[in-house]
């Protein structure tokens, strides 16, 4: 090799920042780029294509080929450039398959090893044909080959049906069948630990759910669950290694997890509950040192009275700002190496005593503790359990054992997610302590988020703990504790309000001695939570003055997710449930109250920033003459006066937070910028937006002044149409309970602003419908609901103004409730008395407006079809069709006709409009108003004759396409007779408006009932004769029905171009065809 071949290696600076030495080929590549390992996966693949089963030293070749692909890296998190087709990698797998018989043993594992290893680093979304043969080989392979094989064959299977389980329903049985292969290596009794933890691992993948694919069959599911239970619940047999016992557990926990995601409880009943609940709490524990107990097989809930007529409404759910970080899995995957760092010795803060923050939390610190579950490693060591240098055997197991109860944790979490709360609620004190502090503390999901030594396992449990919480409002309403009790017994809303302020004792302490932050988000995240579910004007005051006090040094903490938790704990402080004295008191305090002495002058939270609200990007220094007179230093006391007429302090800090530079020096993320000033981050900004609202407008319409209050009201029904709002659940909440506050107030004003904000925000409820998805409906706590069917029904006999926005609301709420909420007994009567409020505004002698909102508002409840509308429904769906036919008909304001005759057209089914009796009732309501659509005197209401005419036209094709065959005769008569050629002429019009601008289209354009463009009135009328023909080809005698048919024929061919009337020609060729 010469001096010239050497190739040039261009000079590198030795810094810490130079990219690492990569060796170069004698072709100038770089040794393992991209194309290198794309150029070895062709080059292997082109020679094992060209393989056949009967080729010369076939064995040989497959070897060495196998060999250099397994020796390949194509993971695309170590390189994101590697760009394989994954039907490449489909058509090798399924070519090799068929080389490689199941007799060479050998071969059948490294092949297994091969699909594993392609699969599973190329992340292969495999087609049908692929899945069946792989799941055909390796099936085939545990049947033939030896049982020494059976772990590759395994690990290859899980890879092959991870989230394909439905799609293997052929294979399901010799896999979960009774004799099934995965049963037996799964089984407690198997030996093979590795061959046991595979077989969990695999029916964990077949039992994961992708979104938007269909479920494993429950029978296979079932069979799964158990085996997954039996797994938790069996010792660790004798002489068996513990790291292999830990990932048994793992696999299975894993398996569970799976079981019970996506969906709801199906294992059982209350004894399936519990052993779950039992065999989970126990390995919450796992690893745990000093922890001795006798741990039960099943845990058995406790008797709750009846705390709430309606079921458990799961909300007031705070939506997931933009910023503030993903749960679980984004927070595991975060690189920061302090993450997993241990924190102080804490075992000081194991006994905090009666007290909550403030002053006292000082004192309790220096208590000695009960028995602490530190073990003496995590004291003295700062190596983290999830990166020990020394890889020793004592930190791994630290580690596994970390993973056990993560796992369970994360088990636990799917379990509270997918079991009824009103049934979860018997099995709080098993993970939550209900009674006061003293003696042996017990061990509950509190201990884990104090003691637990990993911050990953900590935030785990701290997310059960908040989904525990939230929606738990209407159970933790029963909570009391202003007065001891008398009695010998101790009441059950005494036990939960201990609950309660031990939650706040022991979150609070945790707040003091975390140090990772994402789990210190959690923690806030928690207590918001908190906050906002527990009934505070129920108990003793004194939870939230330490609380709030103790927020304060966390506004300015360096991590921005930290910050934003903080901001929607005091969004929630601020909206606890009633305007609390302690509230409204902390509210006027100034920054920091020198005579508390909790904090230091350094620790106020706007210590960092501009005091007098002047920014400067220089940061020049204010002067002390100036500082002295214009800041608000906690120092410098302030007469009650001054205090009155100074802004609230979180009023103030949510300006500074929108529009002021923060001071980089204090804060890591804008450190060695240089001179600049920036911005707090966008998600910090948002949040103290809402704060904003949330503190001025919600405060405000509690105001004395009725001019004030009305301005207020109008506002929220302003804001509540932003999206960021109207779908944060908690906000909706707030926002409703404060209109419904105001509905109720003497001046008519403060009603009508309140009334028009309500119809605002169910305008709101419909939009997230829609768009969020159930998930929203559940959310919402059906208590409100009920209390705002109720207002606006209370609200829809009030003044004119009042009226109009009070029946909008009733058409929304009616839309917007489920089948579940329709179907209770609590809501029969005041979902009954809001329609016939409907009705009777309909039919009154109110202002049109206040008309045509109550005929839009009935459409509107028609949508729902979760409404007894019909022949065997409730009296009022009689009324409500009455109605409408009565201002269809007779109403001299058009725009209410056009409203009603909408919503007559509204209704998807035919059974909804009754009988037949009704049904013709409707008929003949809307032809004699297309008949008499060009009678007024009024020029003004003669301008909306044609939408009058579209919409009618429209409402009589609609009954068409719905109608059965006992509709036909009274149908028949009506198109036969004069009311038919009037029928004819309005429809010709119809269908010819602003097609090709032919006679009477300017005249059509006005339209106020009726967006359909031409294309969709010609679809709808193919749709009718589609209907029209399946009804003919049931055999049914027509009669009269049949010439009410060929008088639409006929309409549409005279109206229509000659594309649509071709497209109708065809249509009704084939209908003739078919009754021939």
């Amino acid at each position: 090799m010469s001096r010239s071949d050497v190739p040039v290696f261009p000079p590198v600076a030795l810094s810490a920042e130079a990219a690492p030495f990569t060796p170069l080929g004698t072709d100038g590549w770089r040794l393992g780029s991209p194309s290198d390992v794309e150029k070895q996966f062709s080059r292997c693949a082109a020679k094992l294509r060209a393989l056949r089963a009967d080729s010369g030293q076939l064995r040989e070749e497959l070897n060495l080929l196998f060999d250099q692909l397994l020796s390949e890296n194509y993971n695309k998190t170590f390189d994101p450039n590697i760009n394989i087709r994954p039907e490449d990698v489909c058509t090798l797998l399924k070519h090799v398959s068929c080389l490689v018989p199941l007799s060479q043993e050998h071969l059948v594992i490294k092949l297994c090893q091969l699909v594993h290893h392609l699969l599973n680093q190329l992340k292969v979304i495999m087609d049908e044909r692929t899945l069946d043969v792989l799941v055909n080989y390796t099936a085939g392979a545990l049947k033939v080959c030896s049982t020494w094989t059976h772990s590759d064959v395994l690990l290859a299977l899980s890879t092959i049906v991870y989230g394909n389980g439905p799609q293997c329903h052929q294979h399901l049985n010799d896999l979960l069948g009774e004799d099934g292969v995965l049963l037996l290596y799964s089984s407690p009794s198997q030996p093979n630990m590795e061959l046991r933890r595979v077989a969990l691992t695999c029916m964990a993948n077949i039992c994961l759910r992708i979104p938007g694919q269909p479920p494993l069959d429950d029978q296979y599911r079932s069979v799964s669950f158990r085996v997954f239970l039996k797994t938790l619940q069996s010792p660790k047999p004798p002489n068996t290694d513990e790291l292999f016992y830990c990932m048994v557990i793992q696999a299975a926990l894993k398996g569970l997890q799976c079981c019970l995601s996506g969906g709801k409880w199906k294992f059982g009943g209350g004894e399936e509950v519990g052993s779950v609940l039992a065999a989970l709490k126990r390995l919450l524990f796992q690893g745990t040192p000093g922890v001795s107990v006798e741990w039960p097989a099943v845990l058995y809930p406790s008797p709750l009275p009846q705390y709430e007529g309606l079921s458990a409404s799961k909300p007031n759910k705070k939506r997931k700002s933009k910023g503030k970080g993903k749960k679980t899995s984004t927070e595991e995957s975060r690189g920061d190496d302090g993450e997993e760092d241990d924190r102080d010795p804490v075992p000081e803060l194991q006994k905090g005593g009666g007290r909550e923050g403030g002053r006292g939390e000082v004192e309790s610190l220096s208590k000695p503790s009960g028995p602490s579950l530190y073990p003496s490693w995590k004291k003295t060591s700062s190596d983290s359990e999830f990166s020990d240098p020394e890889g020793s055997a004592q930190s791994k197991l630290r580690l596994y054992h970390g993973r056990v109860r993560q796992g369970a944790l994360h088990c636990l979490l799917a379990v509270v997610k997918a079991v009824e709360k009103r049934t979860l609620y018997g099995y709080w004190s098993s993970f939550i302590p209900d009674s006061p502090v003293g003696g042996l503390p017990p061990l509950t999901l509190l201990t884990i988020i104090r003691k637990d030594p990993s911050p990953k396992v900590r935030a785990s449990a701290l997310q059960v703990l908040s989904a525990m919480l939230d929606g738990s409002r209407q159970f933790l309403a029963v909570a009391e504790d202003t007065a001891s009790p008398r009695t010998s017994y101790t009441p059950f809303s005494f036990s939960l309000a201990t609950s309660v302020r031990e939650l706040h004792r022991a979150l609070s302490l945790a707040l003091l001695a975390e140090t990772s932050p994402q789990t210190l988000t959690q923690v806030i995240k928690c207590l918001a939570y908190l906050v906002a579910n527990a009934p505070y004007h129920r108990l003793r005051p004194g939870l939230l003055s330490p609380l709030w006090k103790q927020m304060r040094p966390y506004v300015r903490h360096r991590d921005v997710n930290v910050r934003v938790s903080v901001l929607t704990l005091y969004g929630a402080l601020v909206t606890t449930q009633a305007p609390l004295p302690e509230v409204q008191l902390l509210l006027r305090q100034p920054e920091v109250s020198s005579s508390t002495g909790s904090f230091t002058p350094q620790d106020s939270a706007l210590s960092w920033r501009q005091r007098d609200g002047v920014s400067s990007p220089s940061r020049t220094p204010v002067k002390p003459s100036l500082q002295s007179s214009h800041a608000h230093s906690p120092h410098i006391p302030r007469t009650p006066g001054e205090e009155d007429t100074a802004p609230p302090w979180l009023l103030q800090l949510c300006v500074l937070l929108v529009t002021q530079p923060r001071e980089d020096q204090s804060d890591s993320e804008g450190a060695g910028t240089g001179g600049g000033a920036a911005l707090e981050p966008s998600p910090v900004r948002l949040e103290a937006l809402q704060l904003m609202c949330i503190t001025v407008l919600l405060g405000l319409t509690y105001s004395e002044n009725y001019l004030v209050k009305t301005a207020a009201v109008r506002a929220l029904g302003v804001y509540i149409l932003f999206p960021c709002l109207r779908e944060d659940v908690m906000f909706v909440a707030d926002t409703a309970n404060t209109i419904l506050a105001a509905l109720d107030d003497r001046s008519p004003n403060v009603r009508a602003k309140a009334a028009w904000s309500l119809g605002n925000l169910t305008d709101t409820l419909i939009v997230n419908m829609e768009s969020v998805g159930v998930d929203f409906q559940e959310e919402l706590s059906d208590m409100l609901l009920l209390k705002m069917l109720q207002a606006a029904t209370r609200a829809s006999a009030d003044k004119d103004r009042v009226k109009s926005n009070a029946v909008r609301a009733l058409g929304n709420l009616l839309h917007f409730l489920r089948q579940s909420q329709l179907s209770r007994s609590a809501f029969q009567r005041p979902l009954e008395d809001a329609v016939l409020a409907l009705v009777k505004t309909v039919q009154s002698e109110a202002t049109m407006k206040v008309r045509w909102n109550a005929c839009y508002a009935l459409g509107n409840a028609f949508r729902n079809p979760a409404l007894p509308l019909g022949k065997y429904s409730a009296p009022w769906s009689c009324d409500a069709f009455s109605s409408l036919c009565h201002v269809v008909t007779s109403c001299k304001n058009f725009k209410v006709r056009i409203k009603s005759a909408a919503a007559l057209a509204v209704p998807a089914k035919r059974g909804c409009y009754g009988d037949l009796k009704q049904f013709s009732c409707v008929w003949r309501s809307l032809a004699t108003a297309l008949e008499n659509s060009e009678d007024t005197n009024d020029f003004l209401e003669y301008r909306y004759s044609a939408s009058l005419r579209h919409t009618l036209s429209q409402a009589l094709l609609h009954l068409l396409s719905v109608s059965q065959s006992q509709d036909m005769p009274a149908l028949g008569t009506s198109l036969a007779g004069e009311e038919g050629r009037g029928i004819k002429e309005h429809l010709i019009k119809y269908l010819r408006a602003e097609e090709g601008g032919g006679e009477g289209a300017d005249g059509e354009k006005d339209a106020v009932g009726d967006s359909f463009t031409p294309q969709q009135r010609v679809g709808g009328l193919q749709e009718t004769l589609i209907r029209l023909k399946e009804l003919k080809a049931e055999g049914e005698e027509w009669g009269e029905e049949e010439r009410g048919k060929e008088v639409i024929t006929r309409t549409a061919l005279s109206g229509c171009t000659d594309q649509s009337r071709q497209t109708i020609e065809g249509e009704t060729s084939n209908l003739k065809l078919t009754g021939d």
